[in-house]
């Protein structure tokens, strides 16, 4: 019989209004299993053990005295450490904020209390969200669910390996150029990076670039969507915030997937992709392209040019929001923050102006060749999770990689074109690592994105070749404690 943690979300909050689950033991079991595998794994830093325990304690009593209590009402839940929580610890991952509180919740965090989620920790992140590789000089590394060797990908890393691993039952995550979806796809999650806007992000330094969204995480799409429908609303302090659609809180509705046209391409026509990967994403699609009333491989009108598009718009707003970190802390940062900050005076008022106009005619590319499917399929990332130790991935298929980020083109050239993007689980790749894939829609496609991606999770769970891995938990409960971590616990 599995133990509580393990079951989905939202089989657990259906559980709990029905009263035949206490969020007291749900909250329990979480804490058991953070104790049986954090350990070895560091992916949940700071620990609110005491604070939850009171809640949980609340919840129960809520629903044993019949009142009205919301969507995510006794759920145990991790916050991605770039994201302020009151009165518990955020750090950035940074050694500038290894001793900040804040005094309020940042607005995504205050909506999930509303909706009744309890906080029980915070998820480890590299510096600020600089990179796909989980770790930094606060609290070290976090290792893979599946070997905790390798890396769990990021910037939402350590969310990413809390939910695998059934120590919390909802995680939030932020994407930029794939940190949803990236740790998503290499722990065997969903990751969901939404439309800009539909999650707003009050705290933004350059608010009119919509790179950066907050979104949710989950162990299945059903999941991730039930977070999601705590985490939209409207707030005007985001300019690409919009109204809320109360239909996010209904459960996803069945969908034909035989009606849907859908482009199939496994590089975008620019990333650089590993040759075994490329491998098993065709052998997958062969699995389940029938399902649909037609496929065709071909790739959206990308071109060289997205990469210093991106990269140039990625060094502005690394310069906007860190040059003075870099001038007063340069020894106390790491590589990625500096590397990127620094980039951007290579570049003139006229290459942003380039950048801009690039990314728009992508957008206007990518609208145009969205007109003739419903969705693309691509993989999630573009090589097996390699040693967390190594920084990024700096060769493909022997090929050196020209800076740190291009082994990301699978997720960042997506999100130049600002679409609604899913990472779900297809089985596992090569070196048996979880392997993923992205169902991808043009923005404002959120619901629907969704919708086609729950469908193919549970077409995925029929077959063991495509179906949802699961990490051995007592593999990892009897694995040395890492040398790495610093947890803070309160």
């Amino acid at each position: 019989m599995p133990e509580l943690c393990d079951l989905t979300a939202t089989s657990l909050r259906q559980l709990i209004g029905l009263k035949e689950v206490s969020p007291v033991e749900l909250l329990e079991s979480c804490i058991k299993r953070i104790k049986n595998t954090n350990n070895t794994l560091n992916a949940l830093v700071t620990l609110n053990y005491k604070n939850a325990k009171k809640e949980a304690k609340i919840a129960e009593n809520q629903i044993l005295k019949g009142k009205n209590v919301g969507p995510l009402h006794g759920l145990p839940i991790g916050i991605k450490d770039l994201e302020e929580t009151k009165n518990l610890k955020t750090t950035f991952g940074s050694l500038l904020y290894k001793d900040y509180t804040p005094k309020v919740d940042q607005q995504s965090v205050a909506s999930i209390r509303a909706a009744g989620g309890i906080i029980l920790g915070k998820t480890n992140t590299p510096e600020f969200g600089a990179g796909a590789n989980t770790t930094n000089r606060v609290y070290g590394s976090t290792g893979n669910p599946f070997n905790p060797a390798l890396t769990c990908g990021g910037s939402s890393g350590g969310s990413a390996v809390a939910l695998s691993t059934g120590m919390v039952t909802l995680a939030s995550g932020s994407d930029y150029g794939g940190s949803l979806r990236i740790p998503a796809g290499f722990c065997g999650v969903v990751g969901f990076r939404p439309t800009p806007g539909l999650v707003p992000d009050e705290t933004r330094t350059i608010a009119l670039n919509p790179f950066s969204v907050l979104g949710p995480m989950g162990r299945t799409v059903s999941d991730t969507a039930l977070l999601l429908s705590a985490m939209i609303r409207y707030d005007h302090r985001d300019p690409f915030s919009r109204s809320i659609d109360a239909s996010f809180s209904n459960p996803l509705p069945p969908i034909d997937l035989s009606k849907l046209k859908v482009a199939i391409s496994d590089d975008l026509g620019v990333a650089p992709i590993d040759n075994n990967i490329r491998k098993v994403f065709y052998e997958r699609v062969k699995i389940f392209q029938h399902t649909f009333a037609k496929t065709e491989y071909c790739d959206p009108i990308f071109d060289d040019n997205i990469h210093e598009a991106f990269e140039i718009t990625r060094a502005m707003n690394f310069a906007a929001e860190y040059s003075n970190y870099v001038k007063k802390h340069r020894d106390r940062l790491s590589p990625n923050i500096i590397t990127n900050t620094e980039l951007c005076k290579k570049y003139t008022a006229e290459d942003v102006a380039w950048a801009k106009t690039e990314q728009t005619r992508f957008y206007k590319k990518f609208e145009h060749f969205m007109k003739t499917f419903d969705i693309l399929i691509s993989p999630t990332n573009s090589v097996t999770p390699f040693p967390h130790t190594k920084l990024y991935m700096d060769q493909i298929n022997n090929v050196p990689m020209p800076n740190y980020v291009r082994w990301l083109c699978p997720t960042y050239a997506l999100t130049v074109v600002l679409p609604s993007v899913c990472s779900i689980p297809c089985g596992r790749d090569h070196k048996k690592m979880p392997f993923s894939i992205q169902i991808t829609s043009r923005g404002g496609s959120d619901r629907f994105v969704l919708t086609v991606s729950h469908a193919l999770e549970k077409l995925f769970s029929m077959n063991p070749l495509t179906a949802r891995p699961v990490p051995n938990i007592l593999n990892i409960a009897k694995m040395k404690k890492s040398k790495t971590q610093n947890i803070t616990a309160s």
